[in-house]
Formats: structure tokens, C-alpha cells, sequence
């Protein structure tokens, strides 16, 4: 993730011991007792990850837990994302007095299902997607891409945005997306300005698309 984030963006990527780290306690009672194992790696990496971004940032032994909708709780003045897939973990946290809004995610680089694509693909992307270069799983990248937006959409607004609420275009050319959230969807925002665009940075490596976008202030 680290050359898809400006400077200002503390970013952490885990190694193969993070997966089996210790959790703060507030981190613990966050995940809780029942969790399954992969369900526990990927917490505790993230979380692993997401300290040492803080750590970067100047803030030591601080605990990130998750709220109700699981979501990570950054400490006050902080902002930022956490993502991890299969055998992929990264944090990224940046101060709130230098970008509104941090947002990062991986997938792995598979085709999607019809009816996962159905839902994640507008028409219109549909579209643009037809005339993008063969031989990339882009609706795949596109997921990613508005996996990312959703992550600097929500802490700003708290609220749901679906896959059809965003307008996402890709530049292959230049590694980038751009993101319009839909009208209907910015009138009804409880806050009083709402991330209207988001452009954000794709990178495709092999196995795996990583996505990255942060909010400027205005």
C-alpha cells in the first residue's frame, strides 16, 4: 500500500508473524471469545498492522477496537482503513488535522461470479469496463475500488452506500479511479458535506489488485 498513499499516510503491511500477534485487551473484548480462526488471524493482524501505522504517527500502545459494525475505532485525531484478504493484511492511518479521510483494500485477483458482478457493476461501468484492455479481471479491480470509496464514505457520514451509489471510472494508464456518489445519495447524508468524488490508486500485482484513495480537506 505504501505507493499508493501520499507520506502524510502511515501505512503497515504484515509480515508472517502478525497473523499470530498479541491483541490489546479493548482489541480482545472487541473480537471476543468466539471468533473462528480465520476470523481471529485476520482481526489480529489488522490491528497488529493498524498499531504499528499509530506507532509511525507517534502514538505507542494505543488499542484499535472495532465498533458495532465492525468497523475499526481509530483514536481521536486519527483516521484511517484497515483490509486484509486471503494471505494479505495492510493498515493505513493518517492525522485527522492533515486528510478528512484514508480508505484501502486488496482482493484477490479472481473473476467475479455473475451475480456478485451483477450487483457490484452499474450499467454504465459495464460499459466502460468492455473497453478497458483484455486480460485483467477488471469488474475485480472495480470491487476493490468501491471497497475503498465505502471506507472513506462512511466515517465521514455514517451511513450504508451501496455498489450502485458510486460512479466509479478506471485509467488503466495511469493507475487511478474516480468515484462520483450519486445524487440521491448525497441529499439524504446526514452531515453537511458529504465526500461528493473520491480518486483514489490501483495497483494489480500478480495475484493480488490493491486499491488506496485519500480525502483531502477542502
Amino acid at each position: 500500500m505504501r505507493d499508493l498513499l501520499p507520506a502524510v499516510v502511515a501505512v503497515s503491511v504484515a509480515g508472517p508473524a502478525d497473523w499470530s500477534g498479541e491483541l490489546l485487551p479493548a482489541e480482545q473484548a472487541a473480537l471476543g471469545d468466539r471468533a473462528v480462526l480465520h476470523r481471529r488471524r485476520d482481526f489480529t493482524a489488522g490491528r497488529v498492522c493498524a498499531r504499528r501505522a499509530l506507532a509511525t504517527l507517534g502514538l505507542t500502545a494505543t488499542a484499535v477496537p472495532a465498533g458495532a459494525d465492525r468497523a475499526p475505532v481509530w483514536p481521536p485525531g486519527v483516521v484511517g482503513a484497515i483490509t486484509h484478504t486471503r494471505d494479505y493484511c495492510a493498515a493505513a492511518a493518517a492525522r485527522a488535522a492533515d486528510v478528512r479521510a484514508v480508505g484501502i483494500d486488496a482482493e484477490r485477483l479472481r473473476p467475479l461470479s455473475p451475480g456478485v458482478r451483477r450487483k457490484v457493476c452499474r450499467p454504465d461501468e459495464e460499459a466502460d469496463l468492455a473497453r478497458l484492455p483484455a486480460g485483467t479481471p477488471w469488474p475485480t479491480v472495480l470491487f476493490s475500488a468501491k471497497e475503498t470509496v465505502y471506507k472513506v464514505w462512511h466515517p465521514l457520514v455514517g451511513t450504508w452506500l451501496g455498489f450502485a451509489d458510486a460512479r466509479v471510472t478506471l485509467d488503466p494508464e495511469a493507475g487511478t479511479f474516480h468515484a462520483e456518489i450519486a445524487p440521491a445519495r448525497l441529499a439524504a447524508a446526514p452531515v453537511a458535506d458529504p465526500p461528493s468524488r473520491v480518486t483514489g490508486r490501483f495497483a494489480v500485482d500478480d495475484d493480488l489488485v490493491r486499491t488506496a484513495a485519500v480525502l483531502p480537506h477542502r
